[in-house]
């Protein structure tokens, strides 16, 4: 990619220098595809993020078939790319999602949480007590097995059934997560409400109730186009992992209201912009984007990826 397609770099004060993103179009954005999507598409798709730079790529679902029919391949899957040299996370929903995962050699898995009891309800069929319950034996196993676990924590800024979450509601179960084990956080804006001063606030409140921020990543929704300004106020704060999906594809399959995740594309274009190293080949992961949407039967939602490539034809 040319100079005159890249962003100036103007480094601003009090950023990290480096930030690590976590890629989760092959499994967040691909999960929410209407149609199946061929399982050597899928495993090519992670070769070329990989290729791209990203070096933690989430990359499918352990969870049964009937609720999630577009990752039901994960065993044929996971074999597929596991030698790749990146970390490939994998999310594991009860014991039997683990088992599947370490019968693979899975060394990252991920538990998804929920802040709020409608959606803990509408995702887990739990409340949110019942959720954490559960999630103990999968990240104590986890754990003795030497894996990397990540826990998931959705509706932290606002529920399409309950408004707007209380922050001592979220700190509450992060504070779980934490104390049973998990290595990560990962905030989630599932309906992309959130604003710049609500994740100053919660990031605060987390610091405040020792869990660090060095643990602690973001993941936005762009459903009212608050997904860079809200990284933006994390990276401020300390954040150094963010969740994005490139492409911009995916959203959330029990939270009709919420649209797709935060592009990587358009993350690493503000994160170069402002001096900080993603190691992520822009021209390449826009490359890769074009391609599964070419596979998807349409245009990718990305700004980024819709300015360069316009610019290239």
């Amino acid at each position: 990619m040319t100079a005159d397609r890249l962003p100036m770099t103007v480094p601003a004060p009090g950023l990290p220098t480096r930030v690590r993103i976590h890629e989760v179009g092959a499994r967040d954005g691909l999960q929410n595809e209407k149609g199946i999507v061929p399982t050597e598409v899928k495993a090519e798709f992670v070769r070329r993020l990989a290729e791209a730079g990203l070096t933690t790529i989430e990359a499918t679902s352990f969870v049964h078939p009937k609720w999630v029919p577009q990752l039901a391949d994960a065993e044929q899957l996971f074999p597929l790319v596991r030698d790749l040299p990146v970390a490939l996370p994998v999310l594991v929903p009860n014991e039997r999602g683990l088992d599947r995962a370490l019968a693979l050699g899975a060394r990252r898995v991920a538990v998804f949480a929920s802040a709020t009891e409608s959606f803990a309800k509408a995702n887990l069929n739990r409340t949110v007590d019942q959720a954490l319950a559960g999630f103990e034996p999968v990240v104590a196993r986890a754990k003795e097995a030497g894996l990397h676990v990540r826990g998931y924590l959705s509706m932290c800024f606002g529920d399409p059934w309950e408004g707007a979450v209380p922050v001592h509601q979220v700190v509450r179960v992060c504070t779980a997560l934490r104390d049973m084990g998990c290595d990560e956080l990962s905030l989630g804006d599932t309906i992309g409400v959130a604003t710049p001063g609500q994740v100053r606030a919660l990031l605060t409140a987390l610091d405040e109730a020792g869990v660090p921020t060095d643990v602690t990543g973001v993941h936005f929704h762009d459903t009212y186009g608050q997904a860079l300004a809200n990284t933006l106020a994390a990276l401020q704060h300390g954040v150094r992992t963010v969740d994005a999906s490139a492409g911009g594809l995916g959203g959330c399959p029990y939270a009709k209201s919420a649209t797709g995740n935060l592009a990587t594309e358009d993350l690493v274009w503000m994160l170069h912009g402002l001096g900080i190293d993603t190691g992520v080949d822009l021209g390449r992961l826009v490359a890769t984007s074009v391609w599964i949407a070419g596979h998807l039967g349409r245009p990718s939602p990305s700004r980024t990826v819709r300015a360069l490539t316009h610019q290239e034809q």
